[in-house]
């Protein structure tokens, strides 16, 4: 019986559709069953093949990539992994990860990758990582642009940063967090600092593309940034930060170069600088990265948030939190927003 990983390898450059192959079938877990040369070649392959993981450029001809994730993903879904050259494309990253791609990592250098056995370990990892997805809970977020025009006054006046939001997940992450900010209101008395797993070459298109989706302002985190009420700032797991504060006694962020646990890193840092102000939340993903900074906010007496296991793509990084007992609440994806709002409504009782 063959229990190998089947993958479908959908690029129109021949040379990467050979490396890609090299690369996939030097692992024996992995066995990569055809290729296609764009996305509407890539359709007919999908129900003719029955890969487990497909991996998928954008730039192709006929359909190209993110065309191919709309059609893929209504009628035979599959897990995605997209390779492409185009990461510093904020709009095809972000449009990317919202309409239910599992991965996005950028091609070593450029279309016609010389290098690309550089990245062979990766590549195998997500593939791997992508077979294990809960394709069920794959949903594409259909959002409109914020036109902060309407608004100028909320997004602009000045508030008190009395809280911090943390937000920490991994593999699969970045889909959630789109969710979850699209459904906060911007005009709450705090920061969003999320650390989620995605190339620091691709986050800063990405961040700005996701600004003009939501009313709160989206920066991708830069070490020495002083945190303001009303932004939210990306960070990548890849290029870690904490929370710090400056000679002026400002929280900011503070680049984390040895790291090797992010998401533990920001929670503690966050609630050694915020206390009782602290809101940690998880969100899906592998491992149990996080636990040890969730049960540093419940013993300052902050609120832990947890995206409900059965709406994980990856539920793992949270099954661990829960079982560790630092989760003070577990709520669906959906419902994380309004569970941050309780929370702070909470905490403003207490205050006063």
């Amino acid at each position: 019986m063959n229990n190998k990983i089947k993958v479908l390898v959908v690029d129109d450059a021949s040379f990467m559709v050979k490396a890609l192959n090299d690369i996939l079938t030097s692992d024996p877990e992995i066995e990569v069953v055809g290729s296609a040369r764009n996305g509407r070649d890539a359709l007919e392959k999908i129900v003719e093949l029955k890969p487990d993981v497909i991996t998928l450029d954008v730039d192709m001809p006929v359909m190209d990539g993110i065309s191919a994730i709309r059609h893929i993903m209504i009628k035979c879904p599959v897990p995605i992994v997209m390779l492409s050259s185009l990461y510093s494309h904020g709009d095809i990253t972000f449009d990317a990860l919202r309409l239910g791609v599992v991965d996005f990592l950028p091609k070593p250098s450029g279309a016609i990758s010389k290098d690309i056995h550089a990245q062979r370990q990766e590549v195998i990892d997500r593939v791997k990582i992508a077979a294990a997805v809960r394709l069920d809970n794959i949903h594409r977020i259909k959002l409109k642009k914020v036109d902060s025009r309407e608004d100028l006054a909320s997004r602009y006046k000045y508030s008190s940063l009395d809280y911090l939001i943390t937000i920490g997940t991994t593999v699969g992450g970045p889909c959630s967090v789109i969710r979850m900010l699209s459904k906060l209101p911007q005009d709450i008395p705090a920061a969003v600092v999320a650390i989620q797993d995605i190339s620091p070459k691709m986050l800063p298109d990405f961040a700005n593309e996701f600004d003009l989706y939501t009313p709160w302002k989206v920066e991708a985190g830069v070490p020495g940034k002083v945190l303001e009420q009303g932004i939210c700032y990306i960070c990548s797991t890849n290029d870690a930060v904490k929370i710090s504060v400056n000679a002026e006694n400002e929280p900011i962020l503070e680049r984390n170069p040895d790291a090797s646990e992010p998401l533990n890193d920001i929670f503690s840092s966050a609630s050694y600088q915020f206390g009782q102000n602290t809101i940690g939340v998880m969100m899906t993903g592998i491992g149990s990265d996080g636990n040890e900074g969730m049960a540093e906010i419940k013993r300052n007496r902050g609120v832990t948030i947890a995206q409900e296991t059965d709406t994980c793509v990856y539920p793992n990084l949270i099954q661990c939190a829960i079982e560790r007992g630092v989760i003070d609440e577990v709520v669906p994806v959906d419902a994380l927003a309004n569970s941050v709002i309780s929370a702070l409504n909470r905490g403003k009782e207490i205050n006063t």
